[in-house]
């Protein structure tokens, strides 16, 4: 890159990770935002002496760059990015640039669904049995900021196909792909394979050395594996079939069996409800072996877990009714799985900014489980259309309020209400978490706690 200047698109976790450590590795950089950096960004740059821009994009300083790291929110599309290609201006994402400041083992894991809660139960298996460990990626502290100020021995990162789109060096010791179903295909110019090799991008440079960890189940996986060999060391996960390395589950109990180590146990005694769960946790088990965990190290972090908030937790029980917030299901395979994982008569609050979301697939399941449909968005026509002639009971609100007292209405003991949204959430609120955060204060307003 010799003396050309390393500039920074996106002033969010990422981007001023990344600026940190490259004024700690002593590279001429300056960080541009379209938006407003929030207070605590503004104060770390200004500290560092870090030159930035907020409000604007110049490009005259941009265009000039050797290399630009782009925020995975910024899509390739953009103008001003577009115009960084026609230049031949390299383009990375944070996770690739701060990859070449570490020599520490790399766990990748990613997937349209799942990816968070089985990078959370991996770092916790691998933390709790004494490793020197990051979480990194998609979740928590910056990659890169990390990489300067604590050096693991290995990182947990959470990768979305946004982020793998713009890696290219990178290489994953331990690759982790739990399955692929359509998501995000705005990005993607509505091309599923598009979305596909950006998935596989996470096995890109393994060699025979690193291990492969992936849900035989999905059919694009499955798809993309028969078109040729891969050199990494393949595990296999199922829930059909019995393989005798990989992982299955096998008369409720998970098997799981990778570098001359054997783990079984009941998906009673799991921290995680729903057989989706059952393949996130036999991922971060298979990782667990892959790093040198033993079965008894395994078990106590499996006993120790609790979930991230907004993926099914449970807020209360009150008049025999169970109320979960499910929030981060912001798209319709993760209310597949979430419908999966109960028993018991549902009310589904779902809805939102529909990302072309094709709802064929939960219908069987809205159909036997849900006995009242709460719509919850500022537009529920799609949902109503879909939904009403599916359900007993349909009812369509743009209030969360409004959507906890009909609930409640409609509820008895020993029913479920679910909120999982299949939508994203910008249409009423900040964020997933800001709609989780709402439901709960909905809650607890309605039984008085």
């Amino acid at each position: 890159m010799g003396q050309k200047k390393l500039v920074i698109l996106g002033g969010g976790e990422s981007g001023v990770g990344t600026a940190l450590l490259a004024k700690a590795k002593g590279l001429d950089l300056f960080l541009s935002d379209g938006g407003s950096l929030q207070p605590k960004y503004r104060q770390l740059l200004e500290q560092q002496g870090i030159p930035f821009e907020e409000g604007q994009h110049s490009e005259d300083q941009i265009l000039g760059a050797g290399e630009v790291v782009k925020s995975p929110g910024i899509p390739d599309n953009a103008p001003l990015v577009s115009k960084l290609y026609q230049k031949g201006i390299p383009v990375v994402s944070e996770i690739e640039f701060a990859s070449r400041y570490t020599s520490a083992k790399l766990i990748a894991i990613t997937g349209s669904n799942g990816k968070t809660t089985t990078t959370l139960l991996t770092y916790h298996l691998l933390r709790s049995a004494g490793l020197s460990v990051g979480l990194a990626g998609n979740i928590g502290e910056s990659f890169a900021k990390q990489v300067m100020d604590q050096p693991y021995e290995y990182y947990v990162l959470e990768l979305s196909s946004f982020q793998l789109d713009n890696m290219y060096r990178f290489r994953a010791n331990i690759a982790v792909l739990l399955n692929i179903t359509p998501d995000h295909l705005d990005r993607y110019g509505y091309n599923f394979q598009s979305y596909v090799d950006a998935k596989f991008r996470i096995v890109q440079n393994q060699t025979s050395e690193d291990d492969f960890i992936y849900y035989a189940g999905s059919e694009p996986i499955r798809a993309e594996l028969a078109k040729g060999a891969l050199p990494a060391r393949q595990w296999p996960i199922h829930l059909e079939d019995h393989p005798s390395q990989g992982g299955c589950l096998r008369n409720d109990t998970l098997k799981v069996t990778s570098h001359g180590q054997v783990f079984e146990q009941s998906l009673a005694e799991l921290p995680l409800p729903g057989t989706h769960n059952a393949i996130n946790a036999m991922a971060a088990i298979l990782v667990a072996q892959s790093v040198g965990l033993t079965p008894d190290q395994i078990r106590d972090g499996l006993r120790s877990f609790q979930n991230a908030p907004h993926r099914l937790e449970t807020i209360a029980t009150f008049e025999g009714v169970r109320y979960v917030n499910d929030s981060k299901a912001t798209n319709v395979d993760s209310v597949f799985y979430a419908l999966g994982s109960f028993d018991q008569p549902l009310i589904l609050i779902a809805g939102g900014v529909d990302k072309g979301n094709d709802y064929q697939q939960i219908a069987e399941l809205v159909r036997t489980k849900v006995k009242g449909f709460i719509a919850l968005g500022k537009d529920n026509t799609k949902l109503t259309r879909y939904f009403a002639p599916l359900v007993p009971q349909f009812f369509a609100t743009d209030s969360i309020h409004e959507a906890v007292e009909k609930a409640r209405s409609w509820s008895q003991a020993g029913d479920v209400v679910l909120l999982s949204p299949a939508c994203a959430s910008f249409d009423l609120f900040r964020n997933y978490e800001d709609r989780g955060e709402q439901f709960k204060t909905a809650v607890h307003r309605l039984i008085g706690t």
